[in-house]
């Protein structure tokens, strides 16, 4: 039977391991747009970074409204997701720090600052979703 996981058990769960938070937007004729994204949790809020043309930055800019989920696909399962909204930030200097400290988890330390001087640029953002709902649940398949 599934459980409830608590605050602290959803945020290790977002942060085990590599997983990727899947993201969604909403478009300009209300239809939904998916797209994965590497992420980090500050507090309480979940950052990630974008460019300001892609077609998540375009309509976070537009509506902020958006949902994400964070699965384990292996027995017996589990996921998290969130609801919340976006506040969008073009300051390089935090870009460049968060873009850095994604960059080290997914891509590893002995890469993180490669990746953070390509995304930390004029035209990416970072994005820090203030977390309005929260739904998690491990051991599904239990």
């Amino acid at each position: 039977m599934a459980q409830n996981m608590t605050k602290d058990q959803w945020q290790k769960f977002l942060l085990e391991g590599t997983r990727t938070a899947k993201l969604s937007t909403v478009r300009a004729d209300g239809s939904p747009h998916l797209a994965p994204v590497w992420f980090l949790l500050d507090g309480d809020d979940l950052v990630f970074n974008t460019g300001q043309e892609t077609v998540k930055g375009r309509n976070l800019a537009r509506d902020g409204r958006l949902a994400i989920c964070v699965d384990d696909d292996r027995p017996p399962f589990a996921f998290v997701t969130l609801r919340g909204h976006a506040e969008l930030i073009d300051d390089l200097e935090q870009i460049r720090h968060w873009a850095t400290r994604i960059a080290a988890r997914y891509m590893g330390e002995d890469r993180a600052e490669e990746f953070g001087a390509r995304n930390g640029v004029p035209g990416e953002l970072l994005v820090r979703v203030h977390i309005d709902k929260v739904l998690a649940l491990s051991g599904v398949a239990d």
